[in-house]
């Protein structure tokens, strides 16, 4: 057996204490009952084993959110993903070259074998915040992940969806919803292609 190189180690250690505090404080978090959007949306702790590696990604953003632009913004950007937990969570480093400045972010995800949903957040080293979490799973090939938030003030239900997962490619699309999920604005889009070598 070979051991793991002390870097991945200490990197899984930390990795792996960021979900616990993450699960700690999530479950003192009230979730609501039957208005729950993600209800009813479940997924297994094998779901993420397509995003394992090392990613090349083409970002479309929307320049501006719920106020009827239709200006996107094109940039580059990779995505390093890495299991944790036995696959019960994973967490992914993200470079994003914005045409404003570089910043990173980490996703993070756990998995809740009561519930079988998983949990998602986002960090911003922008802004050092952790966003409320979307919740939901896979079936049919496609995930998605449901949650609320606010946007400049305004309360929205915000969606993420993976969809067209190969061995080699996704995609990943985010919306956000004001009038709780009738109709949605898509604000940005990801094209994920495996990274050579």
């Amino acid at each position: 057996m070979t051991a793991s190189p002390p870097s991945q180690t200490r990197r899984a250690t930390i990795a792996g204490g960021l979900i616990t505090s993450l699960l700690v404080a999530g479950g003192a978090e009230a979730r609501p009952a039957g208005d729950d959007p993600s209800r009813g949306i479940t997924g297994g702790p094998d779901d993420w084993a397509f995003l394992v590696g090392r990613w090349n990604v083409r970002h479309h953003r929307l320049k501006e959110r719920l106020v009827g632009s239709t200006e996107w913004q094109d940039f580059n950007g990779t995505c390093e993903n890495w299991p944790l937990m036995g696959g019960l969570g994973n967490v992914d480093d993200n470079l994003l070259e914005l045409p404003a400045g570089t910043y990173r972010g980490v996703g993070v995800r756990a998995f809740d074998a009561e519930t079988r949903q998983w949990s998602i957040w986002w960090i911003d080293s922008r802004i050092a915040n952790i966003d409320p979490p979307v919740r939901g799973g896979f079936k049919d090939g496609t995930g998605v992940f449901i949650g609320s938030d606010t946007h400049k003030g305004t309360p929205v239900t915000v969606r993420f969806r993976w969809s067209e997962l190969t061995g080699d490619t996704a995609k990943w699309d985010q919306a956000f919803s004001t009038d709780g999920g009738k109709t949605w604005e898509t604000n940005w889009r990801m094209e994920f292609t495996r990274a050579k070598g």
